[in-house]
């Protein structure tokens, strides 16, 4: 067993506390699910980070893919959040996509493994069929991303060429992402230079084709 674990296992919350045992199991598994993959990942190893024993972690998870999911949802929502708090800050259509573009990058980055979790990693469904609540916070993620691609292109652009280019955007700015935290020892240039590049072209290409 790790220090780290072994260290936790004697510290127990006090009943009623159970909620701050939840966010420790989803820290715990944060790190797990990246370090070890989905199928590596196991209740038992979970449950050991955080000082439990199997049988009391499944008093706040039903199973292995709730966790996932759960974390899935905390990241769709914070960027959401992220999101709304713009819409109130930014009113020129184009600068409000390329804020949307940048929060979204500047989220990936500050989040690196829950954004691998919940951007990279396939949706589990649970044990019992049900479909992920993170999936329906996922589908307003884009549909507000579409939204800004929307006002940026209108009238320069037919309406039904609206989902498709902002699933190339969508696509464009997590490959930035995903490559940056997967590949952090390439020789890359300047995270700041490369954002502010690839949003430049992005918007100079959709605004301009």
């Amino acid at each position: 067993m790790s220090e780290v674990a072994h260290k936790t296992r004697s510290v127990r919350k006090p009943k009623g506390e159970g909620h701050v045992r939840r966010g420790e199991i989803l820290a715990a598994a944060e790190q797990i699910f990246v370090a070890h993959g989905y199928e590596g990942a196991t209740i038992r190893k979970i449950a050991e980070a955080v000082g439990l024993s199997s049988t009391a972690l499944y008093m706040h998870f039903r199973d292995k893919a709730e966790i996932l999911n759960e974390i899935c949802l905390q990241a769709f929502s914070a960027l959401h959040n992220r999101q709304l708090a713009l819409s109130e800050a930014e009113t020129e259509p184009q600068q409000y996509l390329r804020r949307l573009m940048l929060v979204y990058i500047e989220f990936g980055f500050e989040n690196a493994n829950a954004y691998r979790l919940a951007f990279m990693t396939p949706t589990m469904m649970s044990e019992d069929g049900s479909e992920p609540v993170s999936r329906k916070v996922a589908n307003e993620l884009f549909e507000h991303f579409k939204g800004g691609v929307r006002l940026a292109v209108e009238g320069k652009v037919a309406p039904e060429r609206v989902k498709a280019l902002t699933q190339v955007l969508w696509a464009s700015v997590h490959g930035l992402v995903s490559i940056m935290i997967t590949k952090p020892h390439f020789d890359w240039e300047d995270r700041e230079t490369l954002i502010n590049d690839q949003i430049d072209i992005l918007i100079k290409g959709l605004l301009h084709p």
